[in-house]
């Protein structure tokens, strides 16, 4: 290891203990264990080499946000890390074309919010499964829109279990739960409390359905108070974002 990569080994190990700690902290103030909450990193426009080196730190699970960047970095890590059993989600909205790529390397899709998407991966995971390009079924979380704007992303709560319906029912995906983002202006504790009901009412009909994805460097103690099971984090974590890929 150069003396580059021991010293980002090093700012990456002190950041995962802030939020570690964070996580511990907020889970106590609700009455939770801190197993209950995973700790999912966000490494769009981080290189590979910081995702080698968060499996080296003990995270095997990994988020992007666009397919082209993802798709090329799973190789690069695949490289590096060959022992690694990575787990890739995405958390970007997915273009029904992009579909056929993302089945190739994604685990799990926690961005899905449209019929349409849900019959495009069901598609494209069968595809990729006769040809070998995979094994197993996709995961899938139902985006919820917090603040009913289509263009942000996300379904809204009265359309959530319908879509879950169509994707309980696709053979080539797996129900897992949902997934929010506390909009812009809004209270985050409030926009969670809402994708906390809809979660509660999922789960009513689909008891496996128990992922609640909420929460990210600013906002993960709120989320966590209103039940997340998974907080996605990039910049305290990460660190800002660079401009472009290094």
């Amino acid at each position: 290891m150069t003396d580059l990569e021991q010293r980002r080994r090093e700012e990456l190990a002190a950041a995962l203990a802030r939020v570690r700690g964070r996580i511990t902290t907020a889970c106590a103030a609700a009455g939770r264990d801190p197993a209950e909450v995973r700790l999912l990193p966000v490494t769009k426009t981080f290189p590979a080499r910081d995702v080698a080196l968060l499996v080296d730190l003990g995270l095997f699970d990994t988020a992007e946000a666009r397919d082209a960047e993802a798709a090329a970095k799973v190789a690069e890590v695949i490289e590096l890390r060959p022992a690694a059993a990575v787990r890739w989600h995405m958390v970007g909205r997915v273009q029904r074309n992009k579909c056929p790529s993302v089945a190739r390397w994604a685990a799990h899709v926690q961005s899905v919010d449209s019929p349409r998407l849900v019959e495009a991966l069901q598609r494209a995971v069968r595809s990729a499964r006769e040809a070998g390009r995979r094994q197993g079924t996709l995961g899938v979380l139902i985006q919820a829109s917090l603040d009913g704007d289509p263009a942000r992303g996300g379904c809204t709560l009265t359309e959530l279990e319908a879509l879950a319906d169509r994707v309980a029912a696709a053979s080539q995906l797996r129900l897992e739960g949902v997934m929010g983002v506390a909009p812009l202006g809004i209270d985050p504790g409030d926009a969670f409390a809402q994708l906390a009901v809809a979660a509660q009412r999922l789960r009513r009909s689909y008891p496996g359905a128990v992922e609640m994805s909420a929460g990210m460097s600013g906002d993960l103690e709120q989320a966590i108070t209103h039940g997340s099971t998974c907080v996605r984090v990039g910049t305290a974590l990460l660190g800002g974002r660079p401009l472009t890929s290094r």
